[in-house]
């Protein structure tokens, strides 16, 4: 197993460990996960071929889905409130 997917599983178990906690101690550690996950897919995708990022891709947009929508929305502003 290389790098790369140790790395790719350790963060699978981390989000899961994540998602066990109460809500108001999410943000944090998922704000962390959010932002190792470019860098992860970079790192996937130099030692493994597209199809391996691609997969990987979808399970981090499937977990992060709601956070992600709502910072497109604020991006273009559709968010109210957000002046």
């Amino acid at each position: 197993m290389t790098g790369s997917l140790t790395l790719a599983a350790v963060w699978v178990i981390l989000a899961a460990i994540v998602a066990l906690l109460p809500m108001r101690l999410q943000f944090a550690p998922g704000i962390v996960l959010l932002i190792a996950a470019p860098f992860l897919l970079i790192y996937l995708g130099y030692q493994h071929n597209a199809w391996i990022v691609l997969a990987a891709s979808i399970a981090i947009i499937s977990m992060f889905r709601r956070p992600l929508f709502y910072m497109g929305k604020r991006l273009i502003g559709r968010v109210r409130g957000a002046e």
